[in-house]
């Protein structure tokens, strides 16, 4: 069962990204040790289910990380 926008937003905050906007979402990077950006946004919508295909692509494009290594960075 994909998180809530909730959860996303915990996990950057714990997890070396930093909020770079908050606007009509929250923006956030991360540069990995080898120079390359990371970037995702978080909706302000933190009790809302992420839709599974969003967060299949957010997972995958965005964070760079498996599900398993997302649950133990919550």
């Amino acid at each position: 069962m994909p998180p809530r926008f909730g959860e996303l937003k915990r996990y950057c905050d714990k997890n070396g990204w930093i909020m770079i906007r908050d606007t009509d979402h929250w923006y956030y990077e991360k540069m990995l040790v080898d120079g390359t950006v990371l970037r995702t946004k978080v909706s302000h919508s933190v009790s809302q289910e992420i839709p599974s295909r969003l967060w299949d692509r957010i997972l995958k494009k965005q964070l760079q990380i498996s599900e398993q290594e997302f649950r133990k960075g919550i």
